[in-house]
């Protein structure tokens, strides 16, 4: 399984990932993409709903997802994005994927 989530625009340390003293939230970068090649659909099927259950754990507001599920030569492709209400929800849902 290849997975990744789209990085934030704020500077990360690598060790610990945390952000810079300097960097600010401005709600500029709400949403968090993810993209990841599975065995099969089911297991695509299976990690959209995990994700969907991350997503609402975090929100104060609904979170939109948009999410599409594509057979290909190497596996089922899940290609999701979620679209939070504010960067920190964004980013509480990015971190807990780590």
């Amino acid at each position: 399984m290849t997975d990744a989530i789209k990085k934030c625009s704020a500077n990360e340390t690598a060790a610990c990932c945390c952000m810079d003293v300097g960097t600010v939230m401005d709600n500029s970068d709400c949403t968090a993409d993810w993209s990841a090649v599975y065995p099969d659909r089911a297991a695509a099927e299976a990690a959209l709903a995990q994700l969907t259950c991350n997503a609402r754990a975090v929100e104060s507001e609904p979170c939109t997802i948009e999410s599409e599920i594509s057979e290909g030569a190497d596996g089922v492709r899940l290609q999701a994005t979620f679209t939070f209400s504010c960067q920190a929800e964004s980013m509480i849902f990015q971190l807990g994927l780590r």
